[in-house]
């Protein structure tokens, strides 16, 4: 898969979307899939922690602290009175890969699974979200539009993902043009 294709996961709170996503990573990555993330927030959070010198960094005032090893490297932002970063914007920050699954902003408007279910006693979101591709859920849809799969057959949704993703500069066109009222 090249160029890089993005797909999300929305749902609701509870949904299992990052169950699924830690599920469904390591089936894509065993097809030789190089997968990066990106996850919506809806609180402050910290990936530093009080002690660590990133932190110490962080609370002195730096606006931004980029930590690195041999194994790996975090780029940490800081925003204070700054608007969210947009998704198109975290986008064009990653670096190469062959999909992008992004957790959350299930309001944006890229192509999107939705994880759906039944103990959540949400409605499900595909009716009044025209990118929402598919659905994995514990209930069936029969008179959905889009294909809908069981949350526990993760090799199908594995082939939902890569088969529905979209590439990246369409997923960006959409991200970046104008919004739908």
């Amino acid at each position: 898969m090249n160029p890089a294709r993005v797909i999300g996961l929305a749902g609701w709170s509870g949904a299992g979307k990052t169950t699924l996503l830690s599920r469904l990573i390591p089936l894509l990555a065993a097809r030789g899939v190089k997968v990066a993330t990106i996850k919506h927030a809806h609180h402050a959070f910290d990936v530093d922690h009080p002690g660590k010198d990133s932190y110490v960094h962080r609370e002195a005032g730096a606006s931004e602290v980029i930590v690195s090893s041999s194994r790996r490297w975090v780029q940490i932002h800081e925003i204070g009175a700054e608007r969210e970063a947009r998704l198109g914007e975290l986008l064009r920050r990653l670096s190469p890969c062959d999909l992008v699954i992004v957790e959350g902003f299930k309001r944006d408007v890229h192509a999107k699974l939705e994880v759906h279910r039944a103990a959540n006693g949400k409605p499900p979101i595909y009716p009044n979200d025209p990118r929402i591709v598919a659905v994995a859920s514990d209930q069936p849809f029969t008179d959905a539009p889009v294909p809908i799969v069981d949350l526990d057959a993760i090799a199908r949704i594995a082939d939902l993902v890569l088969a529905l993703s979209e590439p990246l500069e369409t997923a960006l066109a959409h991200l970046e043009g104008p919004w739908p009222s």
